[in-house]
């Protein structure tokens, strides 16, 4: 299976918005949940947000740092898991990473931070200068 590839990052002002875009061809019918994540040197990788099906519907998931701003969304005839970013501010500098978990997991955790994923792209990065 090939790794997913981010693109779309870039620099902006604040306000700004991006579009990011992670390749996942070889999982978008075969992925559990579909996470983006970012990370600044010296900080653990957080969840920004993460989509996943519960029968024949998709759920998403906002972390606080990205609710009302950004939106995931699993683009099929694109075979990509995409992150549209609005109002971006400096704090949302960072490198920006898709992950994919393929099996099932259960409990509240499931799905809610990085070890829970298995497969990871190589990051786009993301800066916002004021």
């Amino acid at each position: 299976q090939v790794q997913p590839v981010e693109s779309g990052g870039g620099s902006v002002q604040t306000g700004g918005s991006l579009r990011l875009s992670c390749g996942i061809a070889d999982y978008i019918d075969n992925s559990y949940c579909l996470g983006w994540f970012r990370q600044v040197p010296g900080k653990e990788r957080e969840i920004l947000a993460r989509i996943w099906n519960v029968g024949n519907n998709l759920n998403t998931y906002y972390d606080r740092s990205a609710s009302g701003r950004f939106t995931i969304s699993r683009e099929k005839d694109k075979k990509t898991l995409d992150l549209q970013m609005t109002s971006l501010k400096p704090d949302d500098t960072a490198m920006y990473y898709c992950a994919v978990r393929t099996t099932y997991c259960d409990g509240i955790l499931c799905c809610r931070s990085a070890e829970h994923y298995e497969v990871w792209g190589q990051g786009t990065q993301v800066t916002v200068s004021s």
